[in-house]
């Protein structure tokens, strides 16, 4: 099996959304000290590369712990919109992926962001979904959402419109992917596990994509 690692690399140093607290990670016990080796994690549910509940936005909404484990996984798709200028990816531009989202359960969107991890063109102008191809693909039934990028809106906006579409239909939206480029093209199962939290909005995840298992 062909499995490519999606997820970031959790560290004191990493980039995280304006505003939140960067995590700290310590040294609790030692080999040399302690005879075993044991750390602190000090995070944000909402760390790394990491997975959105409803309950994140929405009130009285479903939270991660509601949903069966099967949730996570399934067939994927990537979306490359690495070529949009501008802020908007519209439906025009994901529209010939109709299809295989229909037989789909995951959305990744490829903008090519991901190549800005660890510098400030990160948190910069990257291309979101607009309102209407947001509301279309939510009608899919899908499971979730994922994008190479902070945020699945634009890192400043307060109304969040693509959260808000995709939330309204018990979507998850899965953050801070690493690069989706080897998978363009790729048939994959894709996986972004959450830890088991009680009442979580959130929680930092193991995104994967696994290649090889899906019939072609």
């Amino acid at each position: 099996m062909n499995v490519i690692d999606l997820t970031r690399f959790i560290s004191r140093t990493m980039p995280v959304f304006p505003g939140t607290e960067p995590p700290r990670l310590e040294e609790s016990f030692t080999i040399e000290r302690n005879g075993f080796a044991e750390k602190t994690l000090h995070l944000v549910s909402h760390t790394g590369t990491h997975i959105d509940a409803p309950g994140h936005i929405l009130p009285g909404a479903i939270r991660l712990d509601g949903f069966p484990a099967g949730r996570f996984l399934g067939p994927g798709v990537v979306l490359d919109a690495s070529a949009v200028r501008g802020r908007h990816v519209e439906i025009g531009d994901i529209a010939a992926d109709e299809p295989r989202l229909r037989r789909a359960d995951f959305a990744l969107l490829h903008t090519g962001w991901a190549r800005h991890w660890g510098a400030a063109e990160y948190f910069g102008s990257y291309p979101v979904l607009a309102p209407a191809a947001a509301q279309w693909l939510a009608a899919m039934e899908l499971k979730g959402f994922g994008v190479d990028a902070i945020s699945a809106d634009e890192v400043e906006s307060s109304a969040l419109p693509v959260h808000r579409a995709l939330f309204a239909r018990n979507m998850l939206i899965i953050e801070n992917l690493a690069d989706l480029g080897p998978l363009l093209g790729k048939e994959f199962i894709f996986s972004c596990l959450p830890l088991k939290i009680a009442d979580a909005d959130g929680s930092p995840i193991r995104a994967v994509a696994m290649l090889d298992l899906l019939t072609k």
